[in-house]
């Protein structure tokens, strides 16, 4: 096979996962970056389950993808119901998504003791369910929830329901290893078998609860399945999903199949920190591939080899997944990952200017104060600039001071904010009011701002992340704030770090603000 397409479900199954919850705006970037890296399907959610997903499909409508193909997702139509009456196939149709897929029972136990229907109206279920999608949607994918199971149990049943999928026209019969506990050698079997009775095209969704979720994905490919369905960092319920980020490196690099350009494979490191970031969780450092550790040596030995060859103790390039060789004595590398930055950003830097270096540095020093820019490029971009001189100064600190008070048991409490600063030898001094003490820092930030820079009154805060750094220290602990802020052509990230809430909501806020003036700034000399 020469290539396989990829289907992320990051964003609803991923989004399933214990402590994750992605607002609306992180749903946008994370798509976006998605279709940056290739994914073919970017499956979006479930639109009949809450109102989240139904307002992420209306700004996904109105967004532009280049290659992904965004994806609702629902279930068959319930027992006994015509599917015209069917509430969430209908709230599938009204996402005017261009693909749909949908999940049935191809296991008798569920459908005889989770759906308590007949085997015979479950298969009537699959078959009206897929036909009537395929008179209103260009593709549709059939999830046979729990098939691995449902085919150990009852072989010819579970063959039945993906035939009857077959012959309504979905376009994918997608094999789900719903509860994670099939074996690679399993999945070989089961894929051949499956490949004789069907000549539809055939993917795999697996679940991580035996932690061979990228392995069962891997046979499940050389077995014959022509997409693979996963999650970036493999999030999701319980264990977990097929972790995509391993998946497309081992396809691409280990097993020579296309499934993403060599150039959109060098974006896989960033993009694995960017989510995790959006979802407010320290990034796994021994994540392989794209890790801080995994191409990271310590013992002399090790080092003392890798230096003089890298395939000692490497097993792949790690630049081709956008990371990079780190020694923990020395740490040596770096250089490129500036220079790749500033090409992203738009900065013309010579790889021998010393101001290289000194970013470089700058970066080292914010990283050690717990200062991380995945999901803040931003607060990147003005530290580059910032070090070649390129950052224009648009006003100056003199100070700040937050108020929280609450005057009534039942009532909540009232923040209020007062900033200082000077603008072209102007001191401006501004209060604002509101609920929640961040929030009238960002108000009082603007009021101070704006009479001298009218464009900042289309910027918006969309969305405000805390994440405790040193937990042990419990209140005395330091902070990093990522802030998500926006305007009506652009959202971009920043981030402050302090052992101070509300001084490292400041910082992610200036620098929000320094980014949209000097941005425009950059506009007009262009």
């Amino acid at each position: 096979m020469s290539s396989v397409k990829i289907y992320d479900t990051t964003l609803r199954d991923g989004s399933q996962a214990e402590g994750i919850s992605f607002t609306v705006e992180d749903k946008i970037r994370i798509a976006h970056k998605l279709d940056e890296l290739g994914a073919h399907y970017v499956e979006g959610g479930w639109p009949g389950s809450n109102p989240r997903d139904i307002d992420f499909f209306e700004k996904a409508n109105r967004a532009s993808f280049s290659q992904t193909r965004i994806t609702a997702f629902g279930s068959t139509r319930y027992p006994d119901k015509k599917v015209e009456d069917d509430g969430v196939l209908q709230a599938l149709l009204k996402t005017d998504t261009q693909v749909v897929t949908l999940f049935g029972k191809t296991w008798d136990l569920h459908v005889k003791d989770a759906l308590g229907t007949s085997l015979d109206e479950n298969l009537r279920m699959i078959f009206e369910s897929i036909g009537y999608m395929k008179k209103h949607r260009d593709e549709v994918l059939f999830d046979c929830e729990h098939f691995f199971d449902g085919y150990k149990s009852n072989p010819g049943y579970a063959l039945k329901a993906i035939k009857e999928a077959e012959s309504a026209g979905a376009d994918w019969i997608v094999l789900c290893d719903t509860t994670g506990g099939t074996l690679p050698s399993e999945v070989r079997t089961i894929f051949e078998e499956v490949k004789k009775n069907i000549a539809a095209k055939i993917g795999i969704h697996a679940h991580n609860d035996s932690e061979v979720a990228v392995a069962n994905s891997l046979t499940a490919v050389q077995a014959g399945a022509e997409q693979v369905q996963g999650t970036i960092n493999g999030i999701g319920e319980r264990c977990g999903n097929a972790n995509l980020v391993s998946i497309i490196s081992n396809l691409k690099i280990k097993m020579g199949i296309d499934c993403v350009t060599d150039e959109q494979l060098q974006s896989l490191k960033d993009i694995s920190a960017f989510v995790d970031e959006l979802a407010n969780r320290a990034h796994w450092n021994q994540q392989p591939f794209v890790g801080k550790s995994a191409f990271a040596h310590k013992g002399g030995v090790h080092v003392s080899a890798v230096r003089k060859n890298a395939l000692t103790y490497e097993h792949i390039v790690p630049e081709k997944v956008g990371n990079h060789q780190r020694i923990l004595v020395s740490d040596l590398s770096g250089k490129s990952n500036v220079l790749h930055k500033a090409k992203e950003f738009g900065i013309n830097i010579d790889d021998k200017d010393p101001k290289v270096a000194k970013i470089l540095n700058s970066l080292k020093e914010s990283e050690n104060l717990g200062f991380q820019y995945e999901g803040a490029e931003a607060s990147f971009e003005l530290m580059m600039r910032d070090a070649l001189g390129q950052k224009e100064i648009f006003f100056e600190f003199i100070g700040f001071r937050v108020i929280v008070e609450k005057r009534k048991e039942d009532e909540g409490p009232i923040s209020e904010a007062t900033v200082k600063l000077r603008v072209n030898g102007v001191q401006e001094v501004s209060v604002a009011e509101s609920s929640g003490p961040i929030n009238a820092l960002d108000m009082a930030i603007k009021k101070a701002l704006v009479k001298f820079y009218p464009e900042l009154e289309e910027v918006n805060l969309y969305d405000y992340k805390v994440r405790i750094l040193d937990e042990q220290k419990g209140t005395r602990a330091k902070t990093r704030v990522l802030v998500e802020s926006g305007d009506h052509k652009s959202k971009w990230g920043t981030v402050g770090v302090s052992e101070n809430i509300i001084e490292a909501s400041w910082q992610a806020l200036i620098d929000s603000i320094d980014y949209k003036l000097n941005q425009n700034t950059k506009h007009e000399s262009d």
